[in-house]
């Protein structure tokens, strides 16, 4: 397995382009199977993630054709022919947006057979949701050793569905399915995370009717067919809140390219709380630090969008961990987000857990050290901290960063970091 070593002390500066984002092109990529038009998605992300989600496509009869460089990557998806219902359990379970496919099999085949999915070991995140949201629209569903076995026996049907909690996957699950049934569905107490936005305006592109978008009420028209689409990927707000704080962290002046300020307001407003310069330009947003100037603890709070996102709390505790003073970080989202606080803790971070609260007193300097990334976003929070520990801080298993951050080690390297990237076999990149 590959690791990354860093040596701290290098500050930013420069410039990182911002990548389509992880989280809404897998959900694009499952909506070519409700068409037998093509699908281009342009501003596409090239990660573990998103090919593992390529490769069950094709298994299912999708034509998936690669094009462009770096920073102009498309993808076309065409499904003349749906010529597979089953999506085994060694394809879905590396990750859990696989299971995505399920709706979309059903809206255009009327079955399907679905591995219960793998992905991230950060709580239970169960399948109910989805599962309760496919049966309102008329699937009759059966679990068989470990597979969703699922029928329409009369063609999806429009319902009112409400969710007892706000979930983004089964939001974006039940609108995948919703766009072909029959009659009107409306989704109450639906996410309205971006990505979700980015979804619904894609399949109004193809034919959908979706009223209600970047709300927490969609109403759904069913449409008889849909057609095919040009589609940008929308920037990723995880990625460009991550770059954001590394820059906050190794000091310096790094402007994020092709980023969405406005998708992460609730961390600027926090990196500007803790004492770094946040300023929005005409292609993104710049951070600026001064390197010998310590930053300030600050609490957060993770929430549902557009609260602090889940997704940048372990990168948010990496940064807290060398600020002057305690900060309390609560996480409300996943009941077991906080892996990554022992790994911090081996660079020489104090930071004390209790259920769903992290306490962070700051140290003055961290030390490197080996670590193990142990998520996705738990992985990227030790290269964080990383560029600041003294000496060298090596990383292992960083296939889970793979998953979610496209060419890391070149955008963090081409302002200044000294990083890089140990093959598996010994050898370095």
């Amino acid at each position: 397995m590959d690791s990354i070593a860093i040596r701290g002390g290098n500050t930013l500066n420069g410039s990182i382009p911002i990548s389509g984002a992880k989280n809404s092109a897998l959900k694009l990529m499952a909506a070519s199977i409700l068409t037998d038009q093509p699908l281009r998605l342009t501003n596409m992300p090239r990660l573990a993630d998103t090919r593992f989600l390529g490769e069950l496509l094709r298994q299912l009869g999708v034509e998936v054709t690669e094009t462009g460089d770096a920073g102009a990557q498309q993808t076309l998806f065409h499904a003349p022919k749906i010529t597979s219902t089953f999506a085994p359990y060694d394809l879905v379970r590396q990750m859990r947006a696989s299971f995505n496919v399920l709706g979309p099999l059903l809206a255009r085949t009327g079955e399907a057979r679905v591995s219960l999915p793998g992905g991230c070991t950060i709580g239970a995140r169960p399948v109910d949701l989805h599962l309760m949201a496919l049966k309102a629209l008329g699937a009759e569903i059966e679990l068989d050793e470990g597979y969703v076995e699922a029928r329409v026996p009369r063609g999806l049907q429009g319902a009112e569905i409400t969710f007892p909690f706000i979930s983004v996957g089964a939001t974006e699950h039940a609108l995948l399915a919703a766009v072909l049934a029959e009659g009107t569905t409306v989704l109450n107490n639906a996410a309205r995370e971006p990505e979700i936005g980015d979804l619904a305006r894609c399949l109004m592109a193809m034919g959908a009717k979706v009223e209600g978008i970047d709300t927490h009420t969609l109403t759904i028209t069913g449409v008889a067919s849909l057609g095919g689409a040009d589609w940008p990927v929308i920037a990723d707000r995880i990625e460009m809140g991550t770059y954001a704080v590394a820059a906050a962290m190794a000091g310096g002046d790094v402007t994020l390219t092709g980023s969405r300020p406005e998708l992460m307001t609730a961390l600027t407003a926090k990196m500007r709380e803790s004492g770094v310069d946040v300023t929005e330009t005409d292609d993104g947003v710049r951070v600026r630090r001064d390197p010998a100037v310590r930053l300030k603890a600050v609490d957060v709070t993770t929430e549902v969008y557009p609260g602090f996102a889940t997704d940048l709390q372990a990168q948010f505790m990496a940064l807290m961990t060398t600020a002057e003073g305690q900060s309390r970080i609560h996480e409300n989202i996943f009941e077991n987000r906080f892996m990554h606080a022992p790994e911090l803790a081996r660079l020489g971070a104090e930071i004390a857990v209790h259920g769903g609260e992290a306490v962070v007193t700051g140290v003055e300097r961290l030390r490197g050290a080996p670590v193990m990334a142990t998520d996705l976003r738990a992985s990227v929070s030790l290269v964080i901290a990383g560029l600041v520990a003294e000496d060298e801080t090596t990383i292992g298993r960083v296939y889970h960063l793979d998953r979610g951050f496209e060419r890391l080690e070149e955008k963090l390297g081409r302002c200044g970091a000294d990083i890089r990237r140990i093959r598996g076999e010994g050898h370095e990149h």
